[in-house]
This record gives structure tokens, C-alpha cells and sequence, in this order.
């Protein structure tokens, strides 16, 4: 009786916990699913967002219609310049105005959509003690990593782009801004569980952003 009424209890605490989700959730986010960690969705959930996954091949405009607050594009396998269509796809979800939140290859893929380059690293980033700097505030954070591709800087560089995070250890691109778009991305992990949660605060970032364009 102890067991079932234990049983009974945590079922009853897990639908209140799920419904306090629910009721704090005011932003619904499209996730691309590009080979995606299951830690980028539940540092969605965590805060509160309504989570819809969708394959890599979607079309951008089945995800649009469905008006969704954000989109996040996730991490991924391979060499970005062999995923062609979905880079099509890329620039017209960028080009919709809805505010994206990129990682990894979702990074190196929105690089491409917007006319840059990518290239194979020597040896790649793997582990999780990479030093990368905030361009803006000049603060220096340990960051998880694993990827085998960068994002050629001087081939993003111009007036509507701008770095946002540079390796320490290498100088390689780390992240970007899109001036005029409402588009952040980075080349690490801020999701990594276990390993640095240094920069779990870009998932507020991005909710900062959605608010912001819901108020505009």
C-alpha cells in the first residue's frame, strides 16, 4: 500500500509539474532536428517553451505556417556543404523575420544560407574545455565542443554580420550576429549536460529575443 500510495504521489507531483510548464509557457519554438541532443529540447522545456520538432528535410514553409515564436536550429553530423536543400531551406526561414537561435551545424548551415564559407578543420574540436570569448563584453567562457568544421570569418565579414564568439585557443569563428535579423548562433554547446553550463544563459537570450519581437 506504501509503494502504490508513493506511486500515486510522484504521478500526481509529475502532471503538477508538467501543468506549471504549461502554464509559464509563452513561447512555442520550431526545433530543426539536424541530429539534435535531447538537452537542447529540455533546456527549452525547462523554461517553459512549447517544443515542436521537426525532421532536417522539412520544408521552411510547412514550419512557418504553423507560427511558431521561434525557430532553433540544432546541432549536427558532417560536412555542412553537403546538405544543400536544407541550406535552401535555411535562408527562407532567415529570411521570414521570426528569430532564430542556431548551434553547431545549425551555426555552419545559417553561415552558408547567408553567403559565407565553411572549411574542414586540421585536427576538429572535441571536449569540454574550450575557452571562447564574448566579442561584446570581452568575457571568456569554457565551452563544450565537438565538431570537425568552422565558419570562415572573413568570409562572413560585412555589414550585416559580426562575430560573436572567437575560439581563444585558435582565433576560429565561435559564433555570429546577424545585423537587421533577429538571429544569433554559436558553434558550441550551451546545452552540455554533463560538462561547462557557462553559457546556458544564450536559451534566455533567445527568449529575450522572441519577447521582444512579440512586442514589436
Amino acid at each position: 500500500m506504501a509503494e502504490k500510495a508513493q506511486a500515486e504521489r510522484r504521478e500526481r507531483e509529475d502532471a503538477q509539474r508538467k501543468q506549471r510548464a504549461r502554464e509559464r509557457s509563452h513561447f512555442r519554438v520550431a526545433v530543426l532536428d539536424l541530429g539534435a541532443k535531447r538537452n537542447i529540447l529540455r533546456s527549452l522545456a525547462h523554461r517553459g517553451c512549447e517544443v515542436t520538432v521537426y525532421p532536417a528535410g522539412t520544408k521552411a514553409e510547412e514550419i512557418l505556417a504553423a507560427g511558431h515564436d521561434g525557430i532553433m536550429l540544432s546541432n549536427g553530423p558532417g560536412d555542412p556543404k553537403d546538405c544543400g536543400a536544407i541550406i535552401t531551406e535555411v535562408r527562407k526561414l532567415a529570411d521570414s523575420g521570426t528569430p532564430i537561435f542556431a548551434i553547431c551545424l545549425g551555426h555552419q548551415l545559417m553561415a552558408l544560407a547567408m553567403g559565407g564559407d565553411t572549411y574542414k578543420l586540421k585536427y576538429g574540436h572535441r571536449g569540454g574545455n574550450h575557452p571562447v570569448r564574448d566579442e561584446q563584453t570581452g568575457r571568456v567562457y569554457i565551452t563544450s565542443q565537438n565538431h570537425g568544421y568552422a565558419v570562415d570569418a572573413e568570409s562572413v565579414k560585412g555589414a550585416d554580420t559580426e562575430p560573436a564568439f572567437t575560439n581563444v585557443n585558435d582565433g576560429t569563428n565561435e559564433g555570429l550576429r546577424y545585423r537587421g535579423r533577429e538571429i544569433f548562433t554559436v558553434q558550441f554547446h550551451p546545452e552540455a549536460c554533463p560538462g561547462p553550463q557557462d553559457c546556458g544563459y544564450l536559451f534566455d537570450r533567445f527568449l529575450k529575443m522572441m519577447e521582444d519581437h512579440a512586442h514589436a
